[in-house]
């Protein structure tokens, strides 16, 4: 059998692993500054792109596509070729696939600070980032399915089949969810609205943990866990019952997100059912993770790339068996927009890609470099500094979350609440964000450790990554049909095309139930005759709350809860979310539900509320949001924004269009005159006045003002009575 000779492709994992580094202590340093805004919320006072709302994106962002995303890509690299025994299929694709990932993070982290987003969770960056995500990642595909095609291996590894899952699932996530209509280069409104935004929404964000953030590391799981422990996988059976379950459950577990929200019923128990099914394959390859260990428990002791494995693989058997917990409705009830679930995601992000990251790297760097690591003390310290971040990360936000629902539901004798003024609970658990804080510092410190453990085992090398000689017989052709005694599995396993159509359906399959019906359906969204599209000077406000992150703290959604009815007025329903686009639900109460909040306040409390938090709301550990109140309100797109809404079906005429500028100024003039008949306006207005060197300052034109507008609004379309006879008309 002639043997053939090819190098594989170092350079390029070198490049992605040096990405990893540098975009986690990014990303890790974003996370870790937002933990301090919670002791010292006004850190960055009057610095608008490093406000709390802008920064969150940035962090998330960071830490799933650029740390972590950099990692699949530097682990796929490398496995893949040596699994298929051949080079990458092209080398310009590969460079491509790298500088161009680069580029998009570069460009978000300069616009999600600038407020440019589309405030969708995992999703924030606009219209054009979109476009270039999905180029980038198609050159990703064309690259690794053109190295499957001229393989020099017969069949495909366990680990492939989840590279291939990952790249057909994040494709079709992606651009379903991104379906948008742009208004200017940086500005779009999804094509979803309400009830059907949300649920595309949590469709894509539970399924980009699942197949961005798990089924990725599951494949190089299976190949670098076997490699550091020089044991071959546990078992070949439970890995393709594993990855097969696996990939045709997740996708129908969105809705648990969405549990007791205005989302139909029959959406909300299918997600359920699929959650707690979950379990089983989840399990299943945390089993096969840790098994494959079996006989090599010796050298986790001494060897911190195995122990970084254990406990990535822990974690993700800690944070999988939580999530289908977490998706029982009674759960749920209590768990939901608290710091529970701040706990639950980082007990997966910090731990399982974290963690398996780490033990990644410290395999690989000594590999490339052809040398020894510099430090496998520094490497175990690093392992112990993190997992002690972790813990103090993690507990301390399980014990807020808990405290955060049981005051929440508390209730006097009388019937009233406990605890009715929300900043009580905030207070409350303080000392919890305070131990996060010191937990999120040492993990970073264990970063850097490595970062400096990384520095010197390269700098001490003095060799350079080389392309890597290797040679194996060339692929000889089979009958494409099953031989004698072959496996069905193993005979799809060397059909590549047929393997990758049939995980294709799979996950498509949940996608089309849930999702359809509910657009197409129109009994599933209730309309109610009293709602109607923002005004004007709204719809620039809504932008604004969307500009500045208010959903990453404000919930939207009024839960059929007494306690939540009593706290914040009538519960939530599907019919006034129709003019929404983006939903605006949220998925953490930082601050009080603001679906009722028109009408509640005054328009210059929430003006002094914006400027001084502190001066409303003591204790409020919201920081101030004073360059609204100085920033001339832009209204050059207003119109162009209006016939795009016209587009996506919201009923504004050819004669609102026409007015919206004098509209615009009717009701911020309104606004105005408002807050000049109000005493307690001379608070904010003194100081501006002196900022701003006038004996008078217009309000009407201010950012503020279009804000006030749209707080006002919420929740004002529909009264109880109106719910009641829309009801029996129907």
């Amino acid at each position: 059998m002639e043997m053939q000779q090819f190098y594989y492709d170092n350079k390029i994992v070198k490049k992605f692993l040096y990405a990893t580094i540098l975009w986690g202590v990014v990303g890790m340093l974003v996370g870790l500054i937002l933990a301090f805004m919670f002791l010292f919320p006004n850190m960055t006072d009057g610095i608008s792109w490093l406000s709390f709302g802008r920064l969150r994106p940035l962090h998330t962002n960071a830490v799933i596509f650029a740390f972590v995303g950099n990692a699949i890509f530097a682990g796929v690299y490398y496995s893949l070729q040596r699994l298929l025994k051949a080079r990458m299929f092209s080398d310009l694709l590969s460079n491509i696939n790298f500088w161009g990932w680069q580029l998009i993070i570069v460009g978000a982290a300069i616009t999600l600070p600038l407020g440019y987003t589309t405030s969708k969770e995992y999703a924030e960056l606009e219209w054009p980032f979109d476009i270039a995500i999905a180029i980038i990642w198609v050159a990703f595909g064309i690259n690794m399915i053109g190295t499957i095609l001229k393989r020099r291996q017969r069949h495909l590894y366990v680990a492939i089949w989840f590279y291939l899952a990952t790249f057909v699932t994040v494709a079709v996530l992606h651009i379903f969810n991104s379906l948008e209509l742009p208004v200017s280069g940086l500005k779009s409104y999804s094509v979803y609205a309400g009830v059907q935004d949300a649920l595309v929404q949590w469709w894509y964000g539970h399924n980009a943990v699942a197949f961005f953030l798990t089924t990725p590391f599951l494949g190089l799981m299976y190949y670098f866990v076997p490699k550091a422990a020089n044991r071959p996988v546990y078992s070949y059976r439970l890995s393709i019952v594993h990855f097969w379950s696996l990939i045709f459950i997740y996708i129908w577990a969105g809705p648990h997100h969405l549990l007791y929200t205005a989302l139909p019923e029959w959406a909300q128990h299918l997600g359920v059912a699929f959650s707690i099914m979950l379990l089983a394959p989840s399990w299943g390859g945390m089993i096969n993770g840790l098994l494959t260990l079996r006989g090599a428990w010796d050298k986790v002791r001494t060897d911190p790339v195995l122990k970084f494995m254990v406990v990535a693989i822990t974690g993700y058997g800690m944070a999988t068996f939580e999530g289908p917990m977490l998706s029982l409705k009674n759960v749920n009830a209590i768990a939901h927009y608290t710091d529970w679930i701040i706990a639950h995601v980082h007990v997966g992000a910090l731990a399982w890609n974290g963690f398996l990251a780490f033990g990644m790297i410290y395999w690989l760097i000594p590999r490339l470099f052809k040398t020894k690591l510099h430090s496998v003390g520094l490497a175990n310290a690093h392992f112990w500094i993190g997992t002690l971040g972790i813990i103090l990360y993690a507990l301390p936000m399980y014990v807020a979350g808990f405290a955060q629902a049981s005051m929440w539901k508390q209730f006097n004798p009388d019937g009233t609440l406990v605890y009715g003024n929300f900043l009580e609970t905030v207070t409350e658990i303080m000392p919890m964000y305070w131990m996060r804080a010191i937990g999120g510092t040492l993990y970073i410190t264990g970063m850097l450790i490595l970062v400096y453990n990384v520095i010197m085992t390269v700098v001490r090398s003095n060799n350079k990554v080389t392309d890597e000689l290797a040679e194996a017989p060339a692929l000889q052709r089979v009958s494409k049909r099953r031989v004698a005694g072959e496996g069905w599995h193993t005979w799809l396993e060397r059909k590549p095309v047929l393997l990758t159509i049939y995980a294709t359906v799979a996950i498509l399959i949940g996608g089309i139930v849930q999702i359809i019906p509910t657009i197409v359906v129109k009994s599933n969204i209730p309309t109610i005759s009293s709602v109607e599209p923002y005004t004007p000077l709204e719809l620039e406000g809504r932008d604004i709350y969307i500009r500045e992150g208010c959903v990453g703290c404000h919930s939207q959604m009024i839960r059929p809860f007494r306690s939540e009815v009593e706290r914040y007025g009538e519960y939530s329903k599907a019919g006034e979310y129709v003019y929404d686009h983006p939903f605006l639900w949220g998925s953490k109460r930082t601050g009080p539900d603001l679906h009722r909040v028109g009408g509640k306040y005054s328009d210059n409390w929430h003006l002094n509320h914006m400027y001084d938090p502190q001066s409303t709301s003591s204790g409020s550990i919201m920081p101030a949001y004073q360059w609204l109140i100085r920033n001339e309100l832009d209204k050059s797109m207003t119109e162009n924004k209006m016939k795009v809404m016209v587009d996506l079906g919201v009923p504004y005429t050819e004669e609102d269009i026409a007015n919206a500028q004098a509209s615009m100024l009717e009701q911020g003039t309104q606004i105005e005159t408002n807050l000049y008949a109000d005493p307690d306006f001379a608070k904010t207005y003194e100081a501006d006045k002196a900022a701003a060197g006038e004996d008078f300052i217009e309000m009407k034109n201010r950012e503020i003002v279009a804000l006030i507008a749209y707080l006002q609004r919420l929740g004002t379309d529909i009264k109880v009575e109106d719910i009641k006879e829309t009801a029996q008309n129907q």
